[in-house]
């Protein structure tokens, strides 16, 4: 596994006035995890984006603060809404004798036999899956070949990924990451005759309705 090295120091400014540290090409940061004490940090702004923009999110960082290293992964990135400007980013500290759960991203390999011959159209379900494994385990990414996507309606699931043993799958097996559909022309000519065969009583529509109403799933997030 490939190192990577990102220096910080500890930082002492804090709220607002971490908005000098920006002027002066730094950017601030922390360091979190169970079992450890939060550790605000600066980091050089440049450094910073060299190494985001070479590496995926499921790779792991090796912050040397003041003369200490933490073993991380990056959990978070702010930017600025107008600029882009990377404005702060969270770093959780992780045990390589603990596994941990995180997202891998999803990378798409391959030509689509459907889409080469049959004007097929590549519809993306998923961008990453979730697993469980040590960190040292943690794939740089997921690669999904779809070379074996042949005919219109072929797709692939999250139960086809293969990945080393070690490394557990948590998503659900049957989502779909990835399927191909027919032409543009063919889709609308598919929902023409829907809109003039189709009629359901109301009552289904209703009770359709109520029960996807009654779903819901929310999730929390602490802001340092």
């Amino acid at each position: 596994m490939e190192e990577h090295i990102l220096s910080a120091s500890k930082r002492e400014v804090l709220g607002k006035h971490v908005k000098n540290l920006r002027n002066e090409g730094m950017v601030p940061g922390v360091i979190y995890g169970r079992g450890v004490s939060t550790i605000p940090i600066t980091l050089n702004i440049r450094e910073v984006q060299k190494l985001l923009s070479t590496i995926s999110s499921s790779q792991l960082i090796n912050l040397a603060v003041d003369g200490k290293n933490h073993t991380t992964l990056v959990r978070d990135k702010q930017f600025h809404p107008v600029s882009g400007m990377l404005l702060h980013i969270d770093f959780l500290e992780v045990s390589m004798s603990e596994k941990l759960k995180t997202d891998v991203g999803i990378s798409i390999h391959g030509e689509a036999p459907a889409v080469k011959n049959m004007n097929g159209i590549l519809v993306t379900g998923l961008e990453a899956i979730q697993v469980e494994c040590l960190p040292q385990d943690l794939p740089e990414r997921v690669v999904v070949d779809i070379s074996t996507l042949e005919e219109i309606g072929d797709g692939i699931f999250v139960r086809d990924i293969i990945l080393p043993p070690e490394v557990d799958v948590l998503s659900d097996l049957d989502e779909l990451v990835i399927v191909v559909t027919a032409p543009a022309a063919e889709e609308e000519e598919i929902e023409e005759e829907v809109e003039i065969t189709e009629e359901e009583p109301e009552v289904i529509e209703k009770g359709k309705r109520e029960e996807e109403e009654g779903e819901s799933d929310t999730s929390e997030r602490e802001e340092e």
